[in-house]
């Protein structure tokens, strides 16, 4: 077997795994849903995202762990990942393939040369690293060892890839001014903090969300495989349009993302630029045909002086050459290699703006007074700074949230929070469900712990401390029916799921018409004049006929008459009296000791558009200084 058609069959396989487990990222125990899938397990093979989640909070999960995995791999057969394993780097060998396979070698020569921009790839990642270790040397005094030891070793990395050889006391000097300021602005800074920024562009974050929250729902929507309804998703246009830029782009320059954009493929090309086994010339002459040029995928210039930091292990070099002089050896190029093509400058200029973004960023006030109360995170999620380090943006909870009211935070948000989760309980099928805590378990970060349907509800042995509340209900009373438009209504209180009900009502009567005069009765049936009525308006069960102090429940109407359910102190109007239609409101009113936030009352209320009943993350359990009152409380 060619060793181009075994890679392939490894993409293939990788990436048919990889929709496999985004498709059974259901709820549910059949074998298309859940039940004990590993659907993170390509989340957790990927290198960045371990390493940035411990720069950024101090530890790493479990499953993160796979990450270190790879990269010791990396260090004996180079960026294996990017060739054999990615799901996304297996869609751009595809479209660039696509767009190459009719171009004369010539011009496939000129699209796989090496580029000056292949530099941007690595001042991205310096920027995502910064930005996760921003506050690193404060953690130090703090104690947390293990961040600032993959932070130190970090530096490391970058400081000995942008070495070369020369200009070593201005080298020195800079890298020594770039370290005090980074520890000067760590320590000091009034806005200090760090945050987990490489899931916008980190590839394995990336596909996963464009697959689970574009992809899946327009191919679900005919089927009904992966949800009941058809699924929406709020800015689904910028993640669909991120993920065709990068795919079409192939067709200009093959594995066009790999090449210039993926910071994951930055540092595993600098992990593994001294890897033990490499592509490389057998022989230093060879009959130049650059057909091994032609067909590599990563602009590595395997025909001249080799750039293993480039090599995606496509192999297509070994495939391509008539002369087997291409091998994959544990030696050295013949042809000669090249340094990863880095400018020290942009390296530490991507670092130091990674380093100033969380500080600059927060300056606005979003982790203090200025607190957004519209992010109404998921069940389990942690405080908004420590949330902030640990979300990968991936798109996993939205995904299994079983009515859709998980969604991507829009670009209105602001950097720090883009695609992050956040309730919105006008989009899906319901609110938040309170016997499910699915998002909680498929979190690859703990950005939302895992919690127990127990904790979840206050049961057990969490009674003392209560359930989990997300925020808290407020009624707009300036939209509300009852309060603005003397309408009943009481959708919200018969949805609250609460027990008991978070939301309960108080009676009001208010005088909706008047200017009748009555006529002669029948029975329980009245005639009326003055005004002609609305045939059945006033049957509905909430409106009563005013007499003299006394009121009649109206059970149907026409246009002179009116049916009535008298009460024991209802007496029949004499002819020629005065009389009035009052309707018994029932208006709401929430109790905050009670609320969880679920937003279930949103979803339902019939003011469609801007509803009257909203909820915001006031009072939400994971910030006590957002909350409402003081413990205890409250009427019970």
């Amino acid at each position: 077997m060619r060793i181009v058609t075994a890679r392939r069959i490894s993409q293939g396989f990788f990436l048919a795994l990889f929709l496999w487990f985004c498709v059974v990222a259901t709820v549910g125990e059949r074998l298309w849903q859940m039940r004990g899938w590993p659907v993170n397990w390509f989340l957790e093979l990927d290198p960045l995202t371990g390493l940035t989640s411990l720069l950024a909070s101090g530890s790493l999960y479990a499953g993160l762990w796979w990450g270190a995995a790879v990269l010791a791999l990396t260090l004996v057969v180079g960026r294996f990942f990017c060739g054999w394993v990615c799901p996304f780097g297996a869609m751009h060998q595809f479209v660039g393939w696509l767009g190459a396979r009719s171009k004369p070698l010539k011009e496939r020569v000129q699209r796989n040369a090496p580029h000056p921009a292949q530099q941007i790839k690595y001042f991205l990642l310096a920027f995502f690293l910064g930005a996760a270790m921003s506050d690193l040397a404060a953690r130090l005094a703090l104690g947390q060892v293990a961040a600032s030891l993959a932070g130190a070793l970090v530096l490391g990395l970058v400081l000995l890839a942008t070495r070369k050889g020369q200009g070593g006391r201005a080298y020195a000097l800079a890298v020594g001014l770039v370290l005090v300021a980074w520890l000067a602005w760590s320590l000091l800074a009034p806005h200090g903090g760090a945050w987990l920024l490489a899931g916008l562009l980190d590839p394995i974050p990336l596909v996963s969300r464009s697959v689970n929250l574009v992809l899946l729902p327009l191919a679900d929507a005919p089927a009904r495989v992966a949800w009941p309804e058809p699924r929406f998703y709020q800015g689904a246009g910028l993640i669909a349009a991120v993920f065709l830029a990068a795919l079409l782009l192939n067709l200009w320059r093959p594995r066009f993302f790999c090449r210039y954009v993926c910071p994951t493929g930055a540092l595993l090309g600098l992990v593994g630029r001294h890897a033990i086994w490499r592509v490389g010339k057998v022989e230093a002459r060879c009959s130049a045909c650059l057909g091994c040029d032609g067909a590599c995928s990563g602009a590595a210039r395997p025909a001249g002086r080799l750039r293993p930091a480039e090599c995606v292990l496509c192999l297509n070099c070994l495939d391509g050459c008539p002369e087997n002089d291409i091998a994959f050896a544990a030696k050295l190029s013949a042809g000669g290699e090249a340094a990863p093509d880095l400018s020290r400058r942009r390296v530490l200029a991507g670092l130091g703006l990674g380093l100033a973004a969380p500080p600059i960023l927060t300056l606005s006030g979003v982790l203090g007074t200025n607190w957004n109360p519209a992010l109404v995170r998921p069940p389990g999620s942690l405080p908004e700074s420590e949330f902030l380090r640990r979300c990968l943006r991936c798109g996993q909870c939205m995904r299994v949230c079983p009515t859709g009211v998980l969604q991507p935070v829009g670009p209105s948000f602001g950097l720090e929070a883009l695609w992050t989760p956040v309730l919105n309980n006008t989009i899906g099928t319901s609110g938040c469900q309170p016997r499910c805590t699915a998002c909680s378990h498929v979190c690859p970060s703990a950005a939302i712990r895992p919690i127990s349907l127990d904790e979840k509800l206050g049961k057990g042995k969490y009674a003392a401390q209560g359930p989990i509340r997300l925020g808290s209900a407020f009624l707009d009373r300036g939209r509300c029916l009852p309060w603005a438009m003397d309408r009943p209504c009481i959708v919200c209180q018969e949805n609250c799921p609460v027990s008991p009900k978070a939301i309960f009502t108080r009676v009001a009567w208010e005088t909706v018409l008047g200017g009748l005069i009555a006529g002669p009765a029948t029975g329980n049936e009245l005639a009326v004049s003055g005004k002609a009525l609305r045939p059945a308006a006033l049957a509905s069960g909430d409106y009563y006929l005013q007499a003299g102090g006394a009121r009649a429940r109206i059970a149907a109407n026409g246009a002179h008459s009116l049916g009535l359910t008298p009460g024991a102190d209802w007496r029949t109007p004499a002819p020629g009296a005065p009389l009035s239609v009052a309707v018994r409101l029932q208006r709401p009113y929430v109790d905050p000791a009670r609320c969880t936030g679920c937003g279930i009352c949103q979803h339902e209320c019939p003011v469609s558009g801007k509803r009257a009943i909203r909820v915001s993350a006031e009072n939400a359990t994971r910030e006590r200084s957002h909350s409402l009152l003081l413990k205890g409380a409250g009427p019970g």
